[in-house]
């Protein structure tokens, strides 16, 4: 740690903090979801068994490739394996064993201590778009992602009601260096949000910046002792570990730091076309993403990812909210599960362009499906648009809005004395009605799910209003939620710290753009 973050252990900023936090503008976040419905297990017991013992086929015949990343082979071959080159074939049944030590349920805690998430079990953990390197918005079409855009998403994340987690790269700022981006957009996350967030990965000293930020904003101590940041880290499918996401993997596995292990799965491109197939494969590369993971520190969290998409045979280009995606998380919940790990798949995807009805219904589809798959923590779960290319502000809120419907359903069916409702059905009896009975009375203000955004007014009253589309009403209330955005309340101490911390680091290497 340099010198520069000495001063975090300043506190003369307090009085500060405790002043800006009682005059902090409240808004109301949800807590994540805990599930009170069945998992959709789409496999049978025979095809679970097939498919893990062809898994370990894959590992112990194939093999998976390690590729510019010594260490690791190394690490393998003390574990037993049998490294050939850049090959290493695991002895059937040691990855399984190996991923034993993970832990089945953790918490990442945030800077608002009120915002903690626990990811695993049966909670459900919803985190916004990650990655794309484009915008579109209704003032300004389509256009390359700058800072400005990115700080529009953080704020837009602490702000809305149904997003549990800050996220990660929202999209990329492509105004700002490749190598010092990081830098601004984990500040962003620490600063305008004071939910959880996500820790870079694009290269291993960036994730070992996002450490030595992270404790300065939390302490050495807290994030010794707890998981403060979750990250991403890509298999380069079919069955190959690139150094970059390996060495990210390595520091924050031995910072004790979650990561989500994702094979990133074109079906048809680099998974089979068949569900069975791509199954087999995501089952083989997650188990020795984890297993490595756990070589490098036992017990460190880790996440079971599948990001998978299916293909249109005749473009090339990837399709989203199709059936044979939506089965193949179905089953990578049930093989998540077996392994006694924590499960990610699933958000707002759509192949559309604009914020139309191909991305609703596809949407609405992989939304759908991963709240019954079991997933446990949901990456792009708002933002979404042309297969991860592009971020909108107007699909953020959309996308946002219906969490809510994910919140309503995990609920499942109350059968409590009040939910039997026998005392209106005897009140109203036959043909009456129940807008007026005491029941209804007692609970209307929260006895269905209300949408903060759609349209529900007479048409006559909406004419006059405008006939605003859905988008066009999403524009509204993005302008509204960054009007009223106010930061969280930081300590000034802290917040120098981390501005001489990228200071000193930034001025120590050239600008680099590619």
């Amino acid at each position: 740690m340099s010198e520069a973050a000495a001063p975090r252990r300043a506190r003369g900023g307090g009085g500060a903090a405790r002043r800006a936090a009682r005059s902090a503008i409240s808004f109301d976040t949800a807590r994540f979801i805990e599930r009170n419905i069945p998992n959709l297990d789409i496999l049978t017991a025979e095809a679970i068994e097939i498919i893990e013992t062809n898994a370990e086929t894959v590992l112990e015949e194939i093999g998976v490739a390690f590729v510019e990343n010594p260490v690791a082979l190394a690490r393998w071959r003390d574990a037993g394996a049998d490294v050939r080159g850049e090959r290493v074939h695991i002895p059937r049944g040691l990855a399984r064993k190996l991923c034993e030590t993970a832990p089945a349920r953790f918490t990442q805690i945030a800077r608002n201590r009120d915002r903690d998430v626990e990811i695993g079990g049966n909670s459900l953990v919803l985190a916004p778009v990650y990655g794309p390197p484009f915008v579109r918005d209704q003032a300004g079409g389509r256009r390359y992602a700058t800072m400005a855009d990115f700080e529009t998403f953080v704020k837009l994340g602490y702000m809305s009601k149904w997003l549990h987690h800050s996220g990660g790269t929202v999209c990329e700022p492509t105004d700002v260096p490749v190598n010092k981006r990081h830098f601004d957009m984990l500040y962003a996350h620490m600063t305008l949000s004071d939910k959880p967030f996500m820790g870079s990965v694009t290269e291993p000293s960036r994730a070992a910046d996002s450490v030595a930020m992270a404790k300065i904003l939390f302490g050495d101590d807290v994030v010794d002792q707890n998981c403060v940041m979750t990250s991403l880290i890509n298999i380069n499918s079919p069955l190959t570990f690139d150094g970059v996401m390996m060495g990210a993997l390595e520091e924050y596995a031995a910072a004790g730091q979650a990561a989500i292990v994702s094979p990133f799965i074109v079906g048809g491109a680099m998974a089979p076309v068949s569900v069975a197939g791509t199954l087999t494969q995501v089952l083989a590369e997650v188990m020795a993403g984890v297993a490595y993971s756990q070589l490098i520190r036992p017990g460190a969290p880790v996440i079971f990812g599948a990001f998978v998409t299916s293909i249109d045979m005749n473009s090339g280009a990837p399709t989203f909210g199709t059936p044979e995606a939506a089965q193949i998380t179905y089953g990578a919940g049930q093989l998540a599960r077996r392994l006694n790990l924590p499960f990610r798949s699933g958000g707002s995807f759509t192949g559309s362009k604009l914020p139309d009805a191909q991305a609703a219904y596809e949407t609405a589809n992989s939304l759908n499906a991963a709240l019954l798959s079991g997933v446990n923590f949901m990456l792009h779960a708002c933002g979404w648009l042309e297969g991860g290319l592009v971020a909108s502000p107007e699909k953020f809120v959309m996308d946002a809005d219906q969490l809510g419907v994910l919140h309503k359903l995990a609920q499942g069916i109350a059968i409590d004395e009040n939910a039997q409702a026998m005392d209106a059905l005897r009140e109203v009896g036959p043909g009456g009605h129940f807008l007026g009975c005491a029941h209804t009375q007692a609970n209307y203000s929260d006895a269905f799910w209300r949408t903060g955004l759609l349209d529900y007014k007479p048409f006559e009253t909406w004419a006059e209003e405008g006939a605003r589309s859905t988008q066009e009403l999403a524009a509204v209330k993005v302008d509204k939620m960054l009007a009223d955005y106010q930061a969280p309340p930081l300590d000034p101490a802290i917040n120098e710290a981390l501005q001489a911390f990228m200071t000193e680091r930034k001025a120590a290497m050239p600008d680099a753009f590619i």
